[in-house]
C-alpha cells in the first residue's frame, strides 16, 4: 500500500515527480513511467523551486532529479524535497558519474543514482526498487562509492549526519531571544481601524530559511511541537505591549493545539483577546481529541480560528468538526477576487456560510485597492495584507496608544 494524503490510498501505484531541466528529455521520461503498470507521473518541473512546490504539493513516493538541475542544482532539489515529503526516495538521474558529483547528491538524500543513456528498463527497474527501499546505483556510481574509504558516503550514516545537523538547528532557534515575533496588522474592513495583530516568528539563528521552512525542518527531526510553543510564548510576551481594544491571533498545528503545553503559553493572557488559528494545512487526527482539549480554554474566551480556509485539507470538514468562532480566507480565494469570478463565487460562500453560523470572516492577503472594496462589498469584516499593513514590530509605545484608523479615527469595534 502507498499511502496518499490528498487522495487516500491506492494499491501498488508509484506515484513519481520528474524534475530535469531538458524539457524534451523530461517528457519522454514522463511518458515512459507513466506507461508503466502501476506507476503515475504526478508533477514534473524544470527547476528545484518548481520540483520542491510539486513535493509539498503531492508527496510522490519516487522523485526523478537531474543532478545539475536548474536553480541551485539536484542536491539542493533533494533537500527541499525531503524537507517537504520526508517519506520520497530520490533517484538522482545524471549525465555524469564523477565522485563529486555523486558524492554531493548522496549526501543530500539520494537512495539511487542512475546515469542518463542507460536502457529505459534500468530506469523503471530503479524506481520501483527505489519504491521499496531498495538502492540502485550504476556501475560508475558504485565505483566512486566503494572506493571512498570513508563511511560519509553510507545513506544511513549519512542521513543520521544530516538529521542530527538539521535538530542542532532547530535547537539552536528554541534558545531564548532566537525567535523574534513580529505582528501582522487585522483591520476592521468597515471603518479602516484597526482590530487585532497576527503574531508571525522569525528566526534571528544561523541557518537561513523561511520561516515556514523552519517549522516544516523542525517537524523533520521531531521538534515541530516545541518550536511552535517557543513561539507562541515569544509572542505572547509582548501581550502588554498591544494596544487595550485589539486581540493577538496566534498559530498552532492541531499536534500543538492538543498539547498540554499550549495551555501553559497561554497562561495568563486574557483569551478573550486571543485568537488560536488552526491551519488548514495539516490534517487532524482526531477531531474529537482537538475539541476536548481546546474546551477549557474556549469555556476561558479563547477563539478558534480556521486558517487558510480553502487552500489545503478539507476545510468544511475542519470548520463543520471544529465549529471555530473564525474562518479565514486563504489569500489564493483572495487574490483577484475583484476581477475573478470564481473566487468570488466561493468568498460569497463561504460569508454566507459563516453570516449563518454566526463566524466572524478575515480575508489574509489583500494586496491591491479593488481587492480590499471587492471585500467590503461582499461584507467581509475583517481583513489583513500587505496593502493594509506588512508584518513587523509593534508601534513604539503601543500599549498607552490608541488604536488607529487609515485615515481616520473611530471607537472601537466589537469581533
Amino acid at each position: 500500500m502507498i499511502s496518499d494524503p490528498d487522495r487516500g490510498t491506492a494499491e501498488s501505484t508509484i506515484r513519481i515527480l520528474v524534475a530535469d531541466h531538458n524539457a524534451s528529455l523530461r517528457a519522454v521520461v514522463c511518458d515512459v513511467l507513466a506507461a508503466q503498470p502501476g506507476m503515475t507521473v504526478v508533477a514534473s518541473a524544470g527547476d528545484v523551486d518548481d520540483a520542491v512546490v510539486a513535493a509539498a504539493d503531492h508527496r510522490p513516493d519516487v522523485a526523478v532529479i537531474d543532478a545539475r538541475l536548474r536553480t541551485g542544482g539536484g542536491a539542493r532539489a533533494a533537500r527541499g524535497i525531503l524537507r517537504m515529503s520526508p517519506a520520497t526516495r530520490i533517484v538522482a538521474f545524471s549525465a555524469q558519474e564523477d565522485g563529486p558529483t555523486v558524492g554531493e547528491m548522496i549526501r543530500a538524500g539520494a537512495t539511487s543514482y542512475l546515469v542518463k543513456g542507460s536502457p529505459i528498463e534500468d530506469l523503471v527497474q530503479t524506481v520501483i526498487r527505489a519504491s521499496r527501499g531498495v538502492s540502485t546505483f550504476s556501475a560508475g556510481a558504485a565505483r566512486v562509492i566503494a572506493g571512498n574509504v570513508s563511511a560519509e558516503l553510507t545513506t544511513s550514516e549519512m542521513t543520521d549526519e544530516h538529521d542530527r545537523r538539521l535538530r542542532a538547528e532547530v535547537e539552536a532557534a528554541l534558545r531564548p531571544g532566537s525567535i523574534v515575533p513580529v505582528f501582522q496588522p487585522i483591520m476592521d474592513l468597515e471603518t479602516l481601524r484597526l482590530a487585532g495583530y497576527e503574531a508571525l516568528a522569525r528566526f534571528e539563528v544561523g541557518a537561513q530559511r523561511r520561516p515556514d521552512l523552519w517549522f516544516e525542518t523542525a517537524e523533520e527531526v521531531g521538534l515541530r511541537e516545541e518550536l511552535e510553543l517557543a513561539a507562541i510564548r515569544a509572542a505572547a510576551h509582548r501581550f502588554d505591549d498591544l494596544p487595550p481594544d485589539v486581540f493577538l491571533s496566534l498559530n498552532a498545528s492541531p499536534e500543538t493545539a492538543i498539547s498540554e503545553g499550549l495551555g501553559e503559553a497561554l497562561l495568563g493572557l486574557p483569551l478573550d483577546r486571543v485568537d488560536l488559528e488552526i491551519t488548514e494545512h495539516a490534517p487532524v487526527p482526531d477531531y474529537a481529541a482537538l475539541s476536548l482539549a481546546l474546551a477549557p480554554l474556549r469555556a476561558a474566551g479563547l477563539r478558534l480560528a480556521i486558517d487558510d480556509a480553502g487552500a489545503g485539507f478539507a476545510s468544511l470538514r475542519h470548520i463543520i468538526r471544529l465549529q471555530p468562532d473564525v474562518i479565514k480566507l486563504d489569500i489564493s480565494l483572495t487574490r483577484d477576487i475583484d476581477t475573478d469570478r470564481a473566487r468570488r463565487s466561493l468568498a460569497i460562500a463561504l460569508v454566507s456560510f459563516a453570516r449563518e453560523m454566526g463566524l466572524s470572516i478575515v480575508a489574509e492577503g489583500i494586496e491591491t485597492a479593488a481587492e480590499l472594496e471587492t471585500l467590503r462589498a461582499l461584507h467581509v469584516r475583517f481583513g489583513q495584507g500587505y496593502f493594509l499593513g506588512k508584518p513587523g514590530p509593534l508601534p513604539a509605545r503601543a500599549g498607552r496608544a490608541r488604536s488607529r484608523a487609515v485615515g481616520t479615527r473611530q471607537e472601537p469595534a466589537t469581533r
